[in-house]
C-alpha cells in the first residue's frame, strides 16, 4: 500500500474534519453559512457549464483514455476548505470511501480518488473543478468564442472564495478549526507563503485606507 505524505495529510484532514463535525456544528460555521450557500450555488453553475459544454470533450479526451492531465497522482492541491465543504454535504458512506481509498492506495499513475465512475468526492476539490487544459479551451473556442469568456467569468467568481485579497470562505473555514485548536498541513491560507503575502498586503491596504479616511 502507498503511505506517502500526500496520502497521510489527506487522510488526517478528512478524519479531523469528520470528528469535529460529528454530532454538532462547530462554532463559527453559522457565521459562514451564507457564504457557503453562495459557494454551493457557484459550484452548481460550474457543474452546469461543464455538463453542457465540456462533458463530451473531457470524457473522450481524458477519462475514457485514462490519460488525464488533471487526474495525475498527487497532482492536485486540496485545500482544507475543500475537505470541510465536502464533509458537510457527504454521507458517512462517501467519506468512508475516501478514507479507504487513501488507506488502501495501491499506487499507479492516477489520482487516488479517481474511480471507474469518476471522482470519489461528493464535491470535488476546487482546483480539480476549475482545471481546463489547452485542448479543452481550444475545443470550447471552436464551439463558440463566447464560451471562453463565460468560463473566465466563472474563474473570477472562484476568486471570491479562494483568493485572500479580502476575507474569503476558504480562509474562514480554516479559522474555525484553528480556533478549536486543530491544525492540518492542508491549511494553505495559514501556511502558504504566497497566500500569506496576499493576505498581509490586503490587510496593509485596508489599514491604510482606514487611516486615510480617519485623516479626512
Amino acid at each position: 500500500m502507498i503511505t506517502s505524505e500526500y496520502n497521510k495529510d489527506q487522510l488526517t484532514a478528512i478524519q479531523t474534519v469528520r470528528v469535529h463535525l460529528k454530532g454538532h456544528m462547530p462554532e463559527g460555521l453559522d457565521d459562514l453559512e451564507e457564504e457557503i450557500s453562495a459557494y454551493l450555488q457557484f459550484r452548481r453553475d460550474v457543474a452546469a457549464f461543464q455538463k453542457i459544454h465540456l462533458w463530451d470533450i473531457c470524457t473522450s479526451k481524458c477519462f475514457t483514455s485514462q490519460v488525464s492531465a488533471c487526474c495525475n497522482r498527487e497532482g492536485i492541491a486540496t485545500f482544507f476548505g475543500d475537505v470541510v465543504v465536502n464533509a458537510l454535504f457527504s454521507s458517512p458512506k462517501e467519506l468512508d470511501a475516501l478514507e479507504k481509498a487513501l488507506a488502501n492506495d495501491k499506487g499507479g499513475f492516477k489520482c487516488v480518488y479517481l474511480t471507474d465512475t469518476g471522482c470519489a468526492w461528493h464535491l470535488k476539490p476546487i482546483v480539480c473543478e476549475m482545471f481546463l487544459c489547452d485542448h479543452a479551451k481550444e475545443m470550447l473556442s471552436k464551439k463558440q468564442e463566447s464560451l471562453i469568456e463565460e468560463w473566465e467569468g466563472l474563474r473570477n467568481r472562484e476568486r471570491q472564495y479562494t483568493w485572500p485579497d479580502k476575507p474569503v470562505l476558504f480562509d474562514g473555514l480554516e479559522d474555525v478549526f484553528i480556533r478549536a485548536g486543530l491544525y492540518s498541513p492542508l491549511m494553505y491560507f495559514h501556511k502558504s507563503p504566497g497566500l500569506l503575502r496576499i493576505k498581509n498586503k490586503s490587510k496593509e491596504a485596508r489599514f491604510s485606507r482606514r487611516w486615510e479616511r480617519g485623516r479626512c
